[in-house]
């Protein structure tokens, strides 16, 4: 049986996963069936990770936020701030919250102030 040379499209596929791979050392750059390992593991590994990013932040973003009202007497806690926020229908989300909790505490205390319940 003679040989019956590959078309290009075999060798666009390979091309394609070694550009996904072009970042990589080693074996894990120039061996194809590592290649196809690595960059699966990678896309595995990426779409995980975009989930617990999000966690993440908003775990940091709830910390920030706990942290600057218990050490500035805004609230006493951060889930007593959070529910005065959402009696008052005042939208603000936690990245924004812990943005001014850091950078600008004085704006945090106006905050505080228009959301404070009289009984």
């Amino acid at each position: 049986m003679t040989r019956v040379p590959r078309g290009y499209i075999a060798r666009r596929r390979r091309t394609k996963m070694r550009s996904f791979a072009s970042n990589f050392r080693g074996a894990h750059l120039r061996l194809y069936r590592m290649i196809t390992q690595q960059v699966k593991r990678a896309f595995v590994s990426s779409h995980r990770d975009r989930g617990r990013q999000k966690r993440d932040f908003r775990r940091l973003w709830i910390t920030r936020i706990n942290a600057a009202t218990r050490i500035y007497k805004v609230f006493d806690s951060y889930s007593k701030l959070i529910h005065n926020l959402y009696k008052k229908k005042l939208i603000l989300n936690r990245k924004m919250l812990a943005q001014v909790a850091v950078s600008n505490p004085n704006n945090l205390y106006t905050i505080s102030n228009k959301i404070k319940i009289i009984n």
